[in-house]
């Protein structure tokens, strides 16, 4: 009989556990290869791309702004939806604008799952606002936010028939540039969503919150002036991505590449794709990065009211009329909810304060979601995400004032389930600026130090400027800063052009790779080994925490050591002085809102039956904290049964009948009857559509029965008993009259 030659099975049966756990080790290394091969191959074709980006959707371009008379790199693209699946043109346009932070635009609709993905599956036009890798010649942040008004105005005349002006998203640093745009061009916008974007840069918490340090222990942003000298007008954003990455090194150097290897199998195609991403970098111009740094990190001045346009115009984030929603969250270490929500605080002395300001603000905090989970992720697309999408016309209707967004599972018990939309129910509940300094949990002597920061670097920066950059300007030449950046691109494409298809070997590896899924043997869960496996792997994630967590706690010593000394506040002239300006605070802003109150107080009683309508829901509705989706679900669908009013329409009769049961509750409800009609079965027809809508939640508090009992007497026609003797004195005075 002939021999048989053994196979890889007989082998590792043969030879047990270490056996079987080193085929797997060998075989998840050859697939391991072929995934960097992958991605290696797909960096070079998107490198190779004019406009490369991630957005899983076809789009077709609208406008281009490198043609503008300022140019700027910047694109408005409309996104189709994908087959099967329709818009609605009456429907409000999103509008997602992306961060330029180092990557490329795309992220917003990176899956099917995305921003753009559930505002169409919502039933919403979508448009992206991306960029291309190299920044105009000249190109200022200034001239970003005219371009982007300009998008805008288009979309908004795209759509003539669409109720309600965009929705538009800001992604991370996106986020910030659209509330620039908004602060000075309000009547665009509907509402506002900012996800995991930094408006507050001072805040945070001692010990958790490390990142925000790294401008004063630079010496300010002089070192952003140096690094633009260098590269001859431009600011290489892969420093922007490094900066990201040490923030974290354990993902960085091991858990990133570890999570591939060990779960090859199935980890593949979601490494490559978010590589897609990640791997390529774009540029920014040295001035605007300067502005950037100096504006925003360094000097904090959007949540003071302190940047003012080339124009002159101020960019006061109290000026935007739309709602603006803050989704952050606490597992965020770029921008956690301190940096998301303390401009709240910086800017509003008081609840009062949002409301006169006809300011609608909502913020929902995850619990656990990373920085990028917050605009990638498609469980919190699928959540949050999508509410936000399904219910943007009730935040948009929303009386002024702060809200939490809190979202509960629909289940099969949930009364009036035709009204929820998704598979969560959202509801909105009042907040107050206590509710906000309890998260930001902000510090004067916090404010103080970094107020120190500010002042340390205008001195550095001027320093600079004034005798050292004229001289590294001299040196430094279009031809030597390319050949710098080409030296940094070498070492950066080193591991990529390793694994490319431009490697010979790799050829080889494919085929190999082919081989082993054809043969693929994983190890059983059980074996010793893996576990072992796990244990190291564990240990090199400990370690490299440990190295970064004292090397923050570091940084934060050596940081409080510098701008918490007296003599360094004193030289600088931060030691007793306010740290910051505090708008919400100055005299004028507390005269405007007492006659704002004045103004609100004095049209009370002016109304008719619309005003009356909604004065008695608002009345009710206001008896339990929070407004839930179901609710203005089914005011809508009597909105539109009965005189088709306009969401707008709608927005400002809702505001004005809020602030008039704000100001004078006792008041308001007593000049009801004066706006009902006389007819007795509208009044009845007019109170039980109140009743649906107050229960449409399926519990009315007995608060809120109290009041619609209150209501019910108010609604009682009213009949005049007039004395015959009077009677002739009247009818002749009506017919003088």
């Amino acid at each position: 009989m002939p021999k048989t030659i053994p196979s890889l099975t007989d082998f590792t049966q043969a030879g047990g556990p270490i056996a079987e756990y080193m085929t797997d080790v060998m075989q998840r290394t050859v697939l391991y290869w072929d995934v960097m091969r992958q991605r290696s191959d797909q960096y070079y074709e998107q490198k190779d791309k004019d406009v490369p980006h991630v957005l899983r959707f076809d789009g077709e371009l609208v406008l281009d702004g490198r043609t503008f008379e300022r140019p700027c790199n910047y694109l408005l693209a409309r996104v189709r939806p994908p087959a099967g699946l329709k818009v609605d043109p009456r429907k409000r346009p999103f509008v997602v604008v992306d961060p330029r932070a180092g990557h490329g635009p795309g992220i917003g609709g990176f899956k099917a799952d995305s921003e753009l993905g559930v505002a169409m599956k919502a039933g919403h036009p979508a448009y992206l606002i991306g960029f291309t890798p190299e920044p105009m010649p000249g190109q200022t942040i200034e001239d970003v936010m005219q371009t982007e008004a300009v998008f805008l105005e288009k979309v908004i005349s795209l759509h003539p028939g669409a109720e309600g002006k965009p929705c538009v998203v800001g992604n991370c640093q996106g986020g910030w540039a659209v509330l620039l745009v908004a602060a000075i061009r309000p009547e665009l916008f509907g509402p506002i969503i900012v996800a995991g974007s930094p408006l507050s840069y001072w805040a945070g918490i001692e010990g958790e919150n490390p990142m925000r340090y790294t401008g004063g222990l630079a010496g300010g942003s002089w070192m952003t002036a140096l690094a633009g000298d260098l590269g001859a007008g431009k600011f290489d954003g892969g420093m922007l991505v490094e900066n990201f990455e040490n923030l974290n090194p354990s993902n960085t150097l091991w858990t990133k590449k570890y999570n591939l290897w060990s779960k090859v199998d199935t980890e593949g195609p979601r490494y490559i794709e978010f590589e897609k991403w990640w791997g390529g970098h774009i540029d920014l111009n040295a001035e605007e990065m300067q502005w950037i740094v100096d504006n925003l990190f360094v000097g904090n001045k959007l949540a003071t009211a302190e940047i003012v346009t080339r124009d002159g115009q101020r960019i006061d984030l109290r000026n935007i009329r739309s709602p603006i929603i803050c989704f952050c969250s606490k597992g965020d270490n770029i921008t956690p909810p301190q940096q998301a929500l303390g401009w709240i605080h910086d800017l509003y002395g008081s609840d009062d304060d949002i409301r006169a300001c006809g300011q609608t603000i909502v913020y929902a905090v995850h619990d656990t979601v990373g920085h990028l989970g917050i605009f990638v992720s498609g469980g919190v697309a699928k959540k949050e995400h999508n509410e936000f999408a399904s219910n943007i016309d009730l935040i948009d209707v929303l009386p002024p004032g702060l809200y939490e967004a809190v979202m509960t599972p629909k289940t099969a018990e949930s009364l009036n389930q035709d009204a929820i939309d998704g598979d969560w129910i959202v509801r909105f509940e009042p907040r107050s600026l206590e509710d906000i300094r309890a998260i930001v949990q902000p510090s004067p002597e916090n404010e103080r130090r970094f107020a120190t920061v500010r002042k340390v670097s205008e001195t550095n920066l001027a320093l600079y400027r004034s005798m050292v950059q004229p001289f590294v300007k001299a040196f430094v030449t279009q031809q030597s800063a390319d050949k710098r950046k080409s030296k940094k691109s070498r070492r950066t494409e080193l591991p990529y052009e390793i694994f490319s298809g431009r490697n010979p070997m790799m050829k080889q590896v494919a085929r190999l790779a082919d081989q082993v899924r054809a043969q693929r043997q994983p190890v059983a869960p059980d074996n010793p080994l893996v576990q072992w496996q796990a244990m190291v792997s564990d240990g090199i994630v400990a370690a490299l925490d440990g190295y970064r967590d004292q090397r923050d706690a570091q940084m934060e010593k050596i940081f409080l050591a510098i701008y918490d000394s007296p003599v360094l506040q004193a030289m600088v002239g931060t030691a007793q002085a306010e740290p910051r300006p505090r708008p919400g605070m100055a005299p004028e802003r507390v005269a405007l809102i007492k006659d704002r109150i004045a103004e609100l107080k004095a049209g009370i009683t002016k109304g008719g039956v619309r005003e009356a309508a909604v004065r008695a829901f608002l009345y009710v509705s206001m008896a339990d904290p929070g407004v839930d989706e179901r609710a203005f679900n089914t005011l809508r669908e009597m909105r539109r049964e009965n005189d088709g009013l306009t969401l707008e329409a709608f927005k400002q009769l809702v505001r004005e009948q809020y602030f008039s049961l704000v100001l004078d509750p006792e008041g308001a409800v007593a000049a009801i009857p004066g706006m009902l009609p006389a007819d007795a079965g509208k009044r009845a027809r007019l109170l039980a559509a109140i009743r649906r809508t107050a229960a449409a939640d399926g519990d009315t508090s007995d608060l809120q029965a109290e009041r619609l009992e209150q209501l019910e007497k108010l609604f009682q026609p009213q009949t005049r008993r007039v004395p015959a003797k009077k009677a002739p004195r009247k009818a002749v005075r009506r017919l003088k009259s």
